[in-house]
């Protein structure tokens, strides 16, 4: 593992600095990208779509929970399968995702629309402990991701209410999700970075991590990439802490 190399504080301000001009004009441009998408035209979508959730059938105007707009995350889904084996780039994502009223206090509401059946993916949020809004798209996939977004993938899609009608206003996926995730922006922040493989680093910086998978929780340095084995990083804290991973409903 190599460090940076050293120097002395004003050639180090100064390199910061440099770096700095491209790092305003990237926030710039994000804005500016911002301003655009807020531009977009819409397209709209059957506002009875059916969902699944903690109170059973529902529709996708009742997810907006009375507020304007709705942000939805589309979560992959593996039915049957155990929790071990859930997606781990989903799991990794919805971690993130915690106190919600700073967007409730912009009339936005937060949502989980996963694409599998209800109950078994209702156990896996139970399981992973996390309290953000949840429903089961199972069955309505065709009508909320049409082509050229696949099912099956993940997704983050907003929508607006305008009365009794839902507009379509935006939506992306793989690396685009990577909005709902601070500890990826963090870990951009630091010298080593995400310390994945595609990074691109000066030789001898740490390359061997996921944010998938682990075969322990703390395991020693450098960590264990190991896909398709161990599980998604952020269930061995829940196991630890003695939550039940029981996605069956067996041990009810």
């Amino acid at each position: 593992m190599t460090a940076p190399p050293l120097t002395d504080r004003a050639t180090y301000e100064a390199a910061v600095a440099d770096l700095r001009v491209r790092e305003k004009a990237h926030t710039h441009e994000g804005d500016a990208i911002a301003a655009a998408r807020r531009r977009l035209p819409a397209v709209e979508v059957d506002p009875a779509t059916p969902l699944v959730g903690a109170q059973g059938p529902t529709t996708l105007l009742d997810a907006f929970e009375g507020r304007r707009q709705l942000i939805a995350y589309y979560f992959m889904w593996y039915p049957g399968a155990a929790a071990a084996d859930q997606c781990e780039g989903c799991t990794w994502i919805t971690s993130h995702t915690g106190e919600l009223s700073y967007l409730h206090s912009r009339g936005i509401t937060y949502a989980t629309f996963c694409q599998g059946p209800y109950a078994e993916s209702a156990r896996y949020r139970d399981f992973m402990g996390w309290d953000v809004p949840w429903y089961s798209a199972d069955g309505s996939l065709d009508a909320l991701l049409p082509p050229p977004k696949q099912p099956g993938l993940m997704h983050l899609v907003c929508y607006l209410r305008e009365g009794d009608r839902v507009l379509e206003t935006w939506w992306t996926t793989r690396r685009g999700v990577e909005a709902v995730d601070q500890s990826y922006r963090l870990m951009d922040l630091t010298v080593f970075g995400r310390q994945e493989p595609w990074e691109d680093g000066p030789p001898g910086r740490p390359a061997a991590c996921t944010h998938q998978r682990t075969d322990a929780g703390a395991p020693d340095w450098p960590p264990v990439a190991s896909w398709p084995g161990g599980r998604p990083i952020p269930q061995w804290p829940r196991l630890d802490a003695g939550h039940d991973d029981d996605l069956t409903g067996a041990r009810s």
